[in-house]
């Protein structure tokens, strides 16, 4: 794996969040707060956070959007944080703080510090440099903000999607989608994002795959027995969520429509609408049955495997 083609697509997917995320929680409150963690790491995507906000300098101007950048030695990163502001000219209403110290040490006093109580709340938390996810305590103080969410970046090597799913959930982030991304057989890292709305989980889904694709990369559902890589596309392949649906019916016996749409928006890579197209081809295969058989692929539609 190149370690820029796969920083390129972080980075386009932080962006894209981003530039739907502060409109909104603007729109909602008169502050927000956005925390990018382990930001020495990776300072370019720290630059290219901050960067979304300079640009929507109207939609901040009246407002009070905090971005905190947290890691073991920030001196650097607040100097080309600085750099942005300046250059871009940036006003009143964009405040930027660096915290050293390291990302799960100094998390939740600099949330305090900043009064990030029951704001609209965004974190992004790229791990892989530590080599190790955030500890559990750090994604529970992130639940400070209202409403809070988190994208959260892991190496791919002896990492427990499930497991840590439910650590997410236990935290505060009753919704969670991960996705492997990979450019071959070895692992590579897997993005994760925590909500705790379906609607901010569809949002994100769309995001992620409308990316450009850069040098290879693909995604990788982590529930994917088969580990199959997904060409980065508008239509991704069904062949991962049609295997993954299955498996769930031949687990659970049978389920409605809507828990199945449930079930690909937060246990899989794949959007909700993506389980409808796969469910109907299903039908047509008579791979799975339904009850009632005819009328339309209404949500309380049972479906069970043939």
């Amino acid at each position: 794996m190149t370690a820029d083609s796969v920083a390129d697509v972080k980075r386009e997917i932080l962006v894209r969040h981003l530039e739907a995320w502060a409109p909104a929680a603007l729109h909602r409150a008169r502050r927000a707060t956005y925390v990018h963690g382990y930001a020495d790491a990776g300072p370019e995507l720290a630059q290219a956070a901050l960067r979304v906000f300079v640009e929507q300098s109207d939609l901040v101007r009246g407002r009070e959007l905090t971005m905190v950048a947290l890691g073991e030695d920030v001196a650097a990163v607040a100097a080309r944080l600085d750099d942005v502001q300046r250059e871009a000219g940036a006003g009143a209403g964009l405040t930027v703080h660096a915290v050293p110290g390291g990302t799960d040490a100094r998390v939740a006093v600099a949330l305090k510090a900043v009064g990030a109580g029951r704001v609209p709340l965004l974190a992004f938390l790229d791990a892989t440099a530590a080599g190790v996810a955030p500890r559990p305590e750090t994604v529970a103080a992130l639940t400070a903000g209202k409403p809070a969410e988190a994208v959260i970046v892991v190496p791919a090597v002896g990492f427990a999607a499930d497991d840590y799913r439910a650590e997410l959930r236990v935290a505060g982030f009753p919704l969670v989608a991960a996705v492997e991304l990979a450019v071959g057989e070895e692992p590579g890292e897997v993005l994760l994002f925590a909500t705790q709305s379906g609607r901010n989980l569809e949002g994100f889904k769309d995001a992620l795959w409308a990316v450009d694709e850069y040098a290879g990369v693909r995604y990788r559902d982590p529930g994917d027995p088969e580990r199959h890589l997904i060409d980065i596309s508008l239509s991704p392949h069904p062949g991962p969520l049609r295997r993954e649906l299955l498996a769930h019916l031949a687990e659970v016996g049978e389920a409605t429509v809507t828990e199945l749409r449930t079930f690909a928006l937060t246990e899989t890579v794949y959007r909700a609408a993506d389980a409808t197209r796969v469910l109907q081809a299903l039908l047509t295969a008579g791979s799975v049955t339904r009850r009632p058989e005819h009328g339309r692929l209404g949500g309380d539609v049972v479906i069970a495997a043939a």
